[in-house]
């Protein structure tokens, strides 16, 4: 997905700024068209709506995510794969704070008109975390239990990272890839469970 530029892309700095301190409903337009230092109307020529702007954002960045994602694992299988991901997340949510405290928050909101555009793209960003972990267990395949544990995966990398960044921001990042490390091992390379995962 091609990043904005130019005024699109100061439109969205400026919305990501106030909606990683203000959540998006309270992140006005006006306010967005202050920070990025544009008029009202330059904003609504590039974003007929604060939905769609806010689409916009969260496409490009769970898009972007997917493809650091897909890159960090290239050439990698099982449980190296799973390290590569893990570490690539922490690295995406240290270098974009606001965007990960902004996907945690609207993560489990269905009530969005984006939802079904950014559901795609969340699939797309798991199922790179699902192969990983279907890989990790001998005989098993990626499969819907296997898309449940990358979720929770995933979900654990963005609260540990944002937990991390937030409260601990001079602890090194291998030692909290390695703390998430560890706490996986168990349940994904420990003793054979039940299921196909």
């Amino acid at each position: 997905m091609a990043r904005a530029t130019g005024t699109k892309r100061a439109i969205l700095d400026a919305t990501l700024e106030l909606a990683a301190t203000k959540g998006i409903s309270g992140t006005t337009m006006d306010e967005v068209a202050e920070r990025a230092g544009v008029a009202k109307g330059s904003l609504y020529y590039n974003f007929s709506s604060k939905d769609k702007l806010f689409e916009k954002l969260l496409q490009e960045g769970v898009g972007a995510l997917a493809e650091t994602l897909r890159a960090a694992s290239a050439g990698l299988h099982g449980s190296a794969a799973l390290e590569a991901l893990v570490r690539a997340l922490l690295d995406r949510i240290a270098a974009n704070t606001a965007l990960s405290k902004l996907m945690a928050a609207e993560i489990f909101r269905t009530d969005r008109t984006w939802q079904k555009s950014l559901f795609a793209l969340r699939h797309e960003a798991l199922a790179v975390f699902a192969d990983a972990i279907a890989e990790a267990k001998p005989g098993s395949r990626a499969d819907a239990t296997c898309g449940l544990m990358a979720s929770s995966v995933f979900g654990a990398v963005l609260m540990a990272g944002l937990e991390w960044l937030v409260f601990e921001p001079d602890r090194p990042r291998d030692e909290v890839a390695a703390a998430i490390l560890g706490s996986l091992s168990g349940g994904l390379f420990g003793e054979e469970r039940s299921g196909p995962c």
